[in-house]
């Protein structure tokens, strides 16, 4: 562990010097494994921020990063900071309209493209007075190569040191509630998030990450790239979708975190090859329980993981139990594109509490309003909405706590509880208010659903829009019909007369970024998936479980 420094073009200098030949990105492609070193990640990242400089480009133009996780995502990065440039990630499945208005409303004057979701339709996003710099991948049409710049250009001299309260990056939010907006955030947030997190994770330089959730979300940029630049940890990346299993084994990762909806997608993978019922009765047999549970693990390439952590949205307490009893306990953590990821975490080794987020974070107040909504002050708080005067002003409270918009809870230890979001709460037609986030995540108990939002403004019951799991194409419609219905009456059995399930609503399409009813970070956009089903749920139907096409 490197002395402290203030920023993470230190930190960049001082491997430079001090330890050019220790690995630290390694990218797969079809050739083989690339690996980069810390000596040529500054080379490379001079050598872009040098061809910057000869474009005309000056510090604190803001230039951003469009494409999937992969080695060149963290070096051009590198080179923004190198060159006191600064980034602005837009996600890779980002739609036409986001990535235009992402870089219109930050003023970019220039965008790194890699691989993207959807690059037909994404091409349109970028205007024409953008330039266009290619990562060495198959993408969009660019007027710059990324290896004619390494080669035409000789590495930048100069090794720009900024102040920690300089503007890094512009964090563009993942559009849930309305257009992306633009979090502005310092080196300081970036450094004290990677510091703080790694060392509550005890992460260092034999420490191993996969790099495959979004890098243009707050998590991935905090847990992953500040943590290892702080730290010296190693980042691997995944290839292609279909090699995501092949990573992970051949990063065989010491820490794993994900979001609810993938942790679904992996007990159903494993699941697909060890039914349920099959599983549980190894699992009380003593010694086959740990052969089980070690095989498992070691399929996954997760066999050296000591830490791992879900995130983003709520999970169902049945997939915590479940992962649980493979010996794999997920903490929570919790934190916002506003605050840099940062807030709540459990340190390697607490205890974990069922349903908490753990506790706040080094540098962080928490306090409820009377509302009940969590606010937060943290070091690592945003400046500032880019071009957004009044909604910073309304974000945060006369004496500097941001407005999360989550409900909570926080016992006398200081572990947090969400309970849902401020606005998402809802009054059916009998005056009543509904909190729908702990219904759905009971309701997703059922091993039928992936992916459930509960909705009911102004009806006389909640309605539940379901889409199913993979695994219950295998089953007749009769019995998910009675396997659903169980599932609601047990659940009713404990709710208020309000918010009981009047029905549930099995949907044909699936929801994804590609039609807006998720999130990139893949949360359920309510409102949007409301709107998209106000036909069905307009409509009588005469059973308490319906199937609709729409």
């Amino acid at each position: 562990m490197p002395e402290q420094f203030t920023t993470p073009q230190a930190y960049l200098y001082h491997y430079e010097s001090q330890c050019p030949e220790t690995p630290y990105l390694h990218q797969p492609s079809d050739d083989g494994t690339r690996v980069y070193t810390w000596g040529e990640c500054a080379d490379q990242a001079r050598r872009l921020a040098s061809a910057l400089r000869s474009m005309g480009f000056e510090p604190g133009d803001r230039i951003a990063i469009f494409s999937r996780n992969c080695a060149e995502w963290i070096i051009a990065d590198l080179a923004l900071m190198v060159g006191g440039y600064i980034s602005v990630p837009i996600y890779s499945s980002a739609s036409e309209g986001t990535t235009r208005h992402t870089l219109e409303d930050s003023g970019s004057r220039a965008v790194f493209v890699g691989k993207l979701d959807h690059p037909e339709e994404q091409d349109a996003g970028i205007g024409p007075e953008v330039v266009r710099i290619a990562f060495p991948y198959p993408t969009l049409d660019c007027q710059h190569q990324w290896q004619d710049l390494l080669a035409q250009h000789e590495p930048l001299a100069d090794s720009f040191l900024p102040s920690p309260d300089d503007v890094m990056t512009l964090l563009y939010t993942s559009g849930s509630t309305g257009k992306p907006k633009g979090a502005v955030h310092t080196y300081q947030s970036f450094l004290y998030a990677g510091d703080q997190i790694g060392r509550a994770l005890d992460f260092g330089p034999k420490d191993r990450l996969l790099s495959y959730l979004p890098l243009a979300h707050c998590t991935e940029r905090a847990y992953v790239e500040a943590s290892s630049i702080v730290h010296q940890g190693q980042l691997w990346f995944v290839h292609s979708v279909d090699r995501f299993i092949d990573a992970l084994k051949e990063c065989q990762p010491t820490f794993f975190g994900s979001v609810p909806r993938l942790w679904k997608i992996f007990q159903l993978q494993v699941l697909d090859k060890l039914p349920a019922e099959r599983l549980a009765l190894l699992l009380k047999i003593p010694v086959v329980s740990g052969l089980i549970k070690k095989r498992i693990r070691r399929q996954m390439g997760l066999e050296h993981s000591r830490w791992f952590m879900s995130g983003s949205a709520p999970i169902a307490g049945s997939l915590l139990d479940w992962w649980e009893a493979l010996d794999m306990p997920l903490s929570e953590g919790w934190g916002m594109t506003e605050t840099f990821a940062y807030g709540t975490l459990l340190p390697y080794g607490a205890e974990i509490r069922r349903g908490t987020i753990g506790r706040a974070c080094p540098g962080t107040e928490l306090r409820l309003s009377e509302e009940g909504e969590l606010q937060i002050k943290t070091v690592t708080a945003m400046t500032e909405y880019y071009n957004d005067a009044e909604k910073t002003a309304e974000s945060f409270t006369d004496d500097g706590f941001f407005k999360t918009g989550d409900r909570a809870e926080i016992d006398a230890d200081g572990y947090v509880r969400i309970t849902g979001r401020v606005k998402e709460i809802f009054k059916t037609a009998k005056g009543k208010y509904v909190a729908p986030v702990p219904i759905e995540g009971r309701l997703a108990r059922n091993p039928y659903v992936e992916l459930v939002c509960l909705v009911g403004s102004g009806m006389t019951q909640p309605v539940a829009l379901v889409v199913l799991a993979e695994s219950a194409a295998e089953e007749s419609r009769e019995a998910l019909t009675a396997s659903l219905d169980a599932t609601r009456k047990e659940l009713n059995e404990s709710l208020e007369t309000h918010a009981k399930i009047g029905r549930i609503l099995v949907v044909s399409e699936t929801w994804d970024t590609s039609n807006g009813l998720l999130t990139p970070t893949l949360k359920v956009r309510r409102h949007q998936v409301e709107q998209r089903y106000a036909a069905a749920l307009a409509e009588e139907h005469s059973q308490p479980v319906a199937f609709v096409s729409q």
